[in-house]
């Protein structure tokens, strides 16, 4: 029973149904498969997000002791790019950065493989990838130590992406620059 003396099961219960992910890719994987290609590594997600909070990967039942009354939970897929799955582990981690940043303006600044190197990707993804981060912070650092321009060591936090929205292989690098920094004698 639950603590105000309703049923507990209800209580578990979600307020409002929520459309999720996976919901989503039930609804429609079928209809995109028929127009385009996917990955073996899309193909992947896309069973993750399929059985994602459903039976198939299993869960509980709580059943309230008073009137009976029973409410499934299935588990989780906990692939990393579900974001049904992973919006707490990205909340902890947007928390975990802002308690590290400095208190200044911020940019967004963006970095995409030439079309003409994407395919190569395919045949040495580390060594392309390290390469892109490589050129990108390396091109960030250089631009912002310049005493002409900033004169100071940026903040910079960089994300891999490698699909767009519509998947289509695209990798890129985001990148978070802030903008102040840390003078060359570390004083101010």
């Amino acid at each position: 029973m639950a603590a105000d003396g309703g049923c507990s099961a209800r209580a578990q219960a979600p307020a409002a149904a929520r459309v999720q992910m996976g919901d989503i890719v039930r609804a429609y994987l079928g209809a995109l498969r028929e127009i385009a290609a996917f990955t073996s590594e899309q193909c992947e997600v896309f069973r993750a997000l399929e059985r994602c909070r459903t039976a198939a990967l299993g869960g509980q039942i709580a059943i309230c002791d008073t009137c009976g009354h029973a409410v499934a939970k299935f588990n989780s897929c906990r692939n990393r790019r579900c974001p049904t799955c992973q919006s707490l582990d990205q909340h902890r981690w947007i928390e975990a950065r802002r308690e590290r940043i400095l208190p200044v303006r911020y940019f967004h600044v963006v970095f995409t493989l030439p079309s003409e190197l994407r395919a190569i990707v395919r045949w040495n993804r580390r060594a392309l990838f390290t390469t892109l981060f490589a050129a990108a912070s390396g091109t960030l650092l250089a631009l912002a130590r310049d005493p002409r321009r900033f004169g100071a060591l940026p903040a910079i936090t960089m994300v891999l992406h490698t699909w767009t929205r519509t998947l289509l292989f695209h990798p890129h690098v985001h990148a978070v620059v802030s903008a102040g920094g840390l003078s060359p004698d570390g004083a101010r």
